[in-house]
């Protein structure tokens, strides 16, 4: 793997969230799980989204699609880890 892989963005926020530790407590492992984008936000990505593909999105546009994406991501890490921290704190029971 390449320096630049290794630190990319998605890199960075895999090593800090550690995604296969599931180490959060239950309390805030469903807390985790219940983050949601409003329908607001929604409603705007699938507006970009639309743009992006009958090529009328803009730089700044895909800029802005690029950081719901990276948002994205972020809770999905966060999720995935949540759902591994329930699944052992079930089992442990």
């Amino acid at each position: 793997m390449s320096l630049i892989a290794a630190n990319s963005e998605a890199a960075i926020l895999n090593r800090l969230i550690a995604p296969d530790r599931g180490d959060l407590s239950a309390e805030a492992a469903k807390s985790i799980l219940a983050l949601k984008f409003d329908e607001q936000d929604r409603t705007r990505m699938h507006e970009l989204a639309r743009m992006r593909q009958d090529g009328s999105l803009t730089a700044e546009g895909e800029a802005e699609l690029d950081r719901y994406r990276h948002v994205g991501h972020l809770v999905e890490l966060m999720q995935s880890k949540a759902r591994l921290s329930l699944a052992r704190s079930n089992a442990a029971k």
